[in-house]
């Protein structure tokens, strides 16, 4: 499973559309998520070898639902566990037990309930397995020592249309310099978007000149390690944690090992107090001066590192055609687990927003609002871990206090939205006059909760813009993440969720209600094959009647069943267009379309049937775009050609800059007023 260097040397010639710098789950994630949409792209790692870190313990809800959409979670999974209960001990004694995860259970709405525990090392090898999958290996020992890029790039800045896109190209592409272009041995590589992904060291974003503003805690240190004890010297069923006045130990079984464990620990001190470096000797002082095992009981020590609590925001996600993802772009306090999951979301908040620019369906502008939605999320994340860590702080220090005070509902990731989002549009945003014009900059002068300038309630309150709180029948609100639903595939009546019907590179239009035939009709006429597909909901009762055109035939559905059992999503799999059953009306309730039907019905709505439903447009990364009654078919058509152009009849070469498109969409604030 280990990549291995890559295709053969690079020469002056070597271009690519995206160059991913950094080989770790972010990294691997925007690498597979780009190259599944057919982008050219390339990975590179200064390391000379796959590394074996193994800090971060592994994804939660919200990064199994896209290790999910990429293909790759039946695989995590099962290299997995489930997280244990926690055994939490004062003077080496037990004093406590939790299992902070008792009380929860996948919903209708959420199929991952609690997070997932597999070591970081095993996690990239899926990735690393699935990427070579697409014919892309990481390409090992290099090291990005240069950057250049042209200070107006047409992306950014618009070019003479007599130039020609061969122009524009050329001029438009990053020149990136290696380590060992200075010894002669090779020539750089030319790309037309960098995203460093290389780690809160990042040598992408020291080249950019960004700012990395935060503080260190140099009194709050931990040493880590991976080690290996004596078979049944602990029980591998529980998470061990000895909290004592002088220090502690936590051990954690790693899965899918015999007899290895996470270690982690407050360091061994000097006579001044300053902490020593971790050592396996070290580690089995530790070990026997909190645990009472003997500390031969620790027979390998590994992977040895020191942390200290880094809380740190880059300044800006984004240069020119250079972004920052991951650490490289955040770093947080350890408690609550989110700095991978962070990462892993900010590439698939990234991904689809290259890949429909660099296929010339969208706009460059699209790409700003990466920045836009994932810097909030970034600052309110760092407020979020900082505060968990002090909670879990104030909590050891009492006899039963441990590591189950950092988990709360908010670091399942399930929470995060963009409803600020310039990519957020509906009616209610727009009526309650919050909605931010398309142009507005949430404002990022610190570190704390990052509170947009319109009043937009920040990335995971679950209200209205006005304040008031959603109610179960409201549903979703632009630039929510999706809700899940089990449903079954009207064509081969097999079980199905909603978020496989998302799954892969595509956005998704939902039709709920008899009126909104016409707009999925328009909407498959129109995008089929081009990065949109159509769903059409039925309730249980609902008269099916005959296949309407944005609907797949028997044929067709088993198709597509068999190339999402295989793992072909996206660009590969089949037909753009599908109709489920809501046989149990999860969908309905999840998405509030009940509560529109019964508005519109009341209003008279549904005294002929054509007007009655619900279109809803999900976004490649699962996030609500747009919600609007089935006879709104003009914003759904402007919002659809904000995200991937005129469909068909689009001819403009990719990366068109957007002063020369003809096919440019108007904003949609305004767009959606005049409708």
């Amino acid at each position: 499973m280990d990549a291995d260097r890559g295709a053969g040397t690079v020469t002056s010639t070597d271009v690519t559309d995206v160059l991913v710098v950094g080989a770790g789950p972010t990294g691997l994630v925007l690498a597979c998520d780009l190259a599944r949409r057919g982008i050219a792209v390339r990975i590179v790692d200064r390391s000379p070898a796959p590394p074996r870190t193994s800090r971060a313990k592994g994804p939660n809800p919200r990064s199994l639902e896209i290790l999910d959409d990429l293909g790759v979670a039946e695989a995590v999974l099962a290299a997995g566990s489930a997280p244990l209960p926690m055994l939490k001990y004062r003077d080496r004694a037990p004093v406590a037990r939790a299992d902070p995860w008792a009380g929860s259970a996948p919903s209708p709405d959420a199929a991952y309930d609690r997070a997932w525990l597999v070591a970081q090392w095993r996690l990239e090898e899926i990735l690393r397995a699935r990427l070579a999958g697409y014919g892309v290996r990481v390409e090992l020992g290099r090291e990005v020592v240069g950057l250049t890029q042209p200070p107006d790039t047409p992306a950014e800045a618009g070019a003479k249309a007599e130039d020609g896109p061969e122009a524009d190209a050329e001029a438009s592409r990053v020149v990136v310099t290696f380590a060992e272009d200075r010894r002669g041995e090779e020539a750089a590589l030319r790309a037309r978007y960098v995203v460093g992904c290389d780690g809160a060291h990042s040598s992408v974003r020291k080249l950019l000149g960004i700012g990395f503003e935060g503080t260190t805690q140099e009194d709050q240190v931990m040493v880590c390690g991976d080690v290996e004890l004596a078979e049944d010297a602990l029980d591998r069923g529980l998470w061990h944690q000895w909290f004592d006045e002088d220090g502690a130990v936590m051990l954690c079984p790693i899965p899918g090992t015999r007899t290895g464990w996470w270690f982690q620990s407050g360091p061994e001190r000097d006579g001044r107090g300053r902490p020593l470096a971790p050592t396996a000797d070290g580690f089995r002082r530790l070990l026997a001066h909190h645990t009472g095992l003997p500390g031969q009981a620790l027979t390998r020590a590994e992977l040895l590192s020191t942390y200290r609590v880094n809380v740190r925001m880059a300044d800006r996600f984004r240069a020119g055609r250079v972004f920052l993802a991951g650490d490289a772009a955040h770093v947080h306090a350890i408690a609550g687990g989110l700095g991978m999951n962070t990462g892993i979301q900010d590439a698939f908040n990234l991904g689809w927003k290259l890949g429909e620019v660099l296929a010339g369906r969208a706009d460059p502008g699209l790409l700003d609002t990466y920045e836009e939605e994932r810097l909030p999320v970034a600052a309110r994340t760092l407020d979020l871990t900082s505060e968990r860590l002090r909670a879990t702080l104030e909590a050891i220090r009492r006899p039963g206090g441990g590591l189950d005070s950092a988990i709360t509902a908010d670091t399942t990731g399930l929470g995060v939205g963009y409803r600020w989002s310039s990519l957020a549009a509906d009616r209610t945003h727009l009526d309650a006059g919050t909605h931010p014009d398309a142009h507005t900059r949430p404002d990022r002068t610190h570190l704390t909760t990052v509170t947009h300038p319109t009043g937009v309630p920040h990335p995971d309150a679950r209200t209205h813009p006005t304040g008031a709180p959603l109610t179960a029948d409201e549903g979703p609100q632009a630039g929510d993440r999706a809700p899940d639903a089990p449903c079954t595939e009207a064509a081969t009546g097999a079980g199905t969720r909603l978020h496989r019907v998302f799954a892969g590179p595509r956005t998704t239009v939902l039709g709920f209600g008899p009126g909104s035939a016409a707009v999925l009709d328009e909407v498959a006429a129109t995008y089929g094959g081009t990065g949109v597909r159509t769903c059409r909901v039925y309730a249980a009762d609902e008269d099916r009647g005959e296949n309407r055109a944005g609907e797949q035939s028997q044929e067709q559905g088993e198709e597509q069943s068999a190339d999402r059992h295989e793992g072909r999503t996206g660009a590969e799999a089949g037909p753009p267009g599908c109709a489920v059953i809501d046989a149990e009306g999860h969908a309905t309730a999840a998405y509030g379309t009940g509560a529109s039907a019964r508005a519109e019905a009341s209003a008279g709505g549904a005294a002929s049937g054509a007007r009655t439903g619900t279109i809803v447009v999900v976004r490649p990364d699962h996030h609500v775009g747009l919600r609007v009654p089935a006879d709104d078919a003009r914003s759904v058509r402007e919002y659809l050609r904000r995200l991937h152009g005129t469909g068909h009849s689009a001819a403009r070469p990719p990366e068109q800059s957007s002063e020369r498109s003809p096919d440019r969409f108007p904003d949609m604030v305004d767009a959606v007023r005049k409708g």
